[in-house]
């Protein structure tokens, strides 16, 4: 059972780095493991500064292959061996994903002491990863690029009258819900026995790099939280769209139309010295909107 979502933000710029902002990077930490949407440059320099740890990450998924978005793994990567991972760390990516993080990832001398998986992601669907799954869906940018949104499991929830009547220890709770049923003094008790209703998993929604697209409201539905790009405001919209981006208002429509309950706006272009007008124009349109800050964090609630 997950018991915790939580949300860092290593990166929250687009294009390139600025004495501001680093590029893109969003670490998510589900209990006691981590996952990255993206990877920009410096994003193992935010990790050491956040209190998420560069050794818990075992899973990357890249959106796509502009350098905003992936140029920073040769230094995790490298730092993460010299930190003396063992572990396996797996890399998801869009089409061209084995070609580009081969060669990327070849570049210079060194050796690690860790098997990295690159998979290619086509189309859309989903990865289950027991507790939750990983979903993604094309982006409409001008390259392939993908967008993700990370789902936890519904779980059944306990009643802890119908626990105290039928005497079941605790420590068989977990093994109940995760199986299905349990022996308790020779007694097959089910999860129906001890539960009422179900928990609606969390889930956290994540763009990338795309223009604003009906086709991608399906794989937003009902996001926890939606991380969503907002290179720019409506009044340089034909720019930002012709170079495959969304606006402010752009991120706030997808967020009302898909039903998500927060909106957390990233990828800023460097040419804002101040992204309030961005943020007013998404608010115009949906309240429960945030735009990020280097480093910030954020707890993902457990939905009712």
């Amino acid at each position: 059972m997950i018991s915790s979502i939580r949300l860092y933000f290593l990166g929250t710029g687009g294009s390139w780095p600025t004495p501001q902002r680093n590029t893109l990077s969003i670490g998510i930490r589900i209990n006691d493991e981590a996952i990255l949407f993206d990877c920009g440059e410096s994003t193992q320099t935010s990790l050491m500064k956040s209190s998420l740890s560069l050794m818990k990450i075992k899973r990357i998924f890249i959106t796509h292959f502009h350098g905003d978005h992936f140029l920073g793994l040769p230094g995790l990567i490298q730092t993460m061996s010299f930190y003396g991972r063992t572990d396996q760390l797996e890399i998801y990516g869009p089409i061209g994903a084995s070609s580009v993080l081969g060669n990327l990832l070849s570049l210079g001398y060194y050796s690690l002491n860790f098997e990295i998986r690159i998979e290619e992601l086509r189309g859309s669907g989903s990865v289950d990863f027991g507790e939750y799954s990983v979903a993604y869906a094309q982006a409409n940018h001008t390259i392939p690029a993908l967008s993700f949104s990370l789902v936890e499991k519904d779980y059944a929830k306990l009643e802890e009258s119908k626990i105290k009547e039928l005497k079941v220890p605790r420590r068989l709770l977990e093994k109940i819900r995760r199986e299905g049923s349990a022996l308790v003094d020779g007694r097959t008790i089910r999860i129906e026995d001890i539960s009422g209703g179900v928990r609606k998993g969390r889930k956290v929604s994540y763009s990338g790099d795309t223009r604003r697209d009906a086709n991608l409201l399906e794989l937003f539905r009902n996001s926890t939280v939606l991380i969503h790009e907002s290179t720019g405001e409506r009044g340089n919209e034909s720019k930002v769209i012709s170079y495959g981006h969304s606006t402010g208002m752009d991120a706030a429509l997808q967020a009302r139309n898909s039903n998500s309950k927060k909106l957390v706006l990233v990828h800023f272009s460097p040419r804002y010295n101040d992204i309030n007008p961005i943020l007013e124009e998404a608010r115009s349109v949906f309240s429960n909107v945030v735009a990020a800050e280097e480093l910030m964090e954020m707890e993902v609630g457990i939905n009712d």
